[in-house]
């Protein structure tokens, strides 16, 4: 199943995806948590598509790259930088190179108490499209990535969750101005999405809706304004125009 967010008349809603049809859908965390799939509620809706989650925390994997091999490391994005897909971001002018790196998102589902690597899926409601855009030079000032991740939209995320993604084997493109500059996989990651997850639920309790940004596999690309950057996960298109 596909679910997002549409902003209708009556206010933000969830729903899945069937076809071009937009399906009204109950709360889909409280269905997760209930072990069901998400009821429908009403008739079909209309309206702007909104990033698919509202996270409380955003946190992104460190160091999960080509030839990083260093224990898991994770740090914290602020959930002000998320923007739907389709929004138009401004590149910082006064920050050096601008990078994307076209990321797997995973979306939890629940409370992580008891989340281990073994059972971490069951604590996932699904993944989406994450653009991590980053100021990298910043990092030589500020190892913790404040100012390299803190750009206003610098967290372009959706536009939906896929809740049949196996964590396991999920794949990722990234395109620039429509052409492909990685195709690589969850399975390329040299810590795998599992073991990341349990390392951050070791340390800090997630919740419905938050963000695990899990690393960019050789899927990183120097853009600039005007460029636009297309990121696929799971079959999933995020679309940003960079300006």
């Amino acid at each position: 199943m596909r679910i997002g967010r549409v902003l209708t008349a009556d206010g933000p809603r969830h729903v899945r995806a069937d076809g071009d049809r937009l399906v009204p859908i109950e709360d889909p965390y409280a269905a997760f948590a209930a072990g069901r799939t998400p009821a429908v509620q009403g008739q079909d809706v209309a309206g702007e598509m909104l990033a698919p989650a509202v996270p409380v925390v955003v946190i992104g994997v460190a160091q999960n790259g080509p030839e990083h091999h260093s224990p898991v490391q994770a740090w914290l994005k602020s959930p002000r930088t998320v923007v739907p897909s389709g929004t138009a971001v401004p590149l910082r002018r006064d920050a050096g190179l601008a990078v994307a790196e076209g990321e797997i998102a995973v979306v939890i589902g629940k409370a992580t108490r008891g989340l281990t690597e073994q059972n971490a899926h069951e604590y996932v409601l699904g993944v989406t499209a994450v653009n991590d855009l980053s100021s990298p030079d910043r990092a030589e000032w500020d190892p913790r990535n404040f100012e390299s991740k803190s750009g206003d939209g610098y967290t372009p995320l959706g536009p939906w969750i896929d809740t049949d993604a196996d964590i396991d084997d999920v794949g990722l493109t990234l395109r620039i101005d429509g052409t492909v500059v990685a195709d690589t996989a969850s399975r390329e990651l040299p810590i795998p999405i599992r073991e990341c997850l349990a390392y951050i639920a070791s340390w800090s309790l997630l919740g419905p809706g938050d963000i695990v940004m899990t690393g960019a596999p050789y899927s990183q690309a120097q853009v600039q304004p005007g460029q636009t950057v297309a990121v696929t996960v799971s079959g999933v298109t995020l679309v940003t125009p960079l300006v």
